[in-house]
């Protein structure tokens, strides 16, 4: 298992006004989980907050960028936007923005999950 940096035991020490934050390693970057589920992820020692339809706005309005990769060649976006520079170094402003990530984990949960439908064929 890699190793955390700095960045993300500061996090997490951060966070921990949120409640039990957990960041455990997946795909070369950090996932952020309360209470069972990712509201954030670090990726190349960037801090990413989950949004959706009604947070995003808050996101874009400020220019903040979304989280892109590539894979197989395929460049991608998620739904995970960097919050104001501001909040890394405030740690009341971190977890303020952090909670709307919470937020949209929570409304993604309770989403219920569709089924794709049959095809008579």
């Amino acid at each position: 298992m890699p190793r955390r940096s700095e960045f993300v035991d500061y996090l997490v020490e951060s966070l921990a006004p949120l409640g039990e934050v957990q960041a455990p390693a997946m795909f070369g970057g950090w996932g952020f989980y309360l209470d069972g589920r990712m509201f954030a992820l670090v990726a190349f020692e960037t801090f990413y907050i989950k949004a959706d339809d009604d947070n995003r706005a808050e996101f874009v309005s400020r220019g903040r960028p979304p989280f892109r990769y590539e894979a197989k060649g395929k460049a991608s976006v998620m739904s995970y936007f960097q919050p104001p520079s501001a909040a890394l170094d405030d740690r009341e402003l971190l977890c303020e923005w952090a909670r709307k990530g919470v937020a949209a984990a929570t409304r993604a949960a309770k989403k219920p999950v569709r089924k794709p439908k049959r095809t008579r064929g």
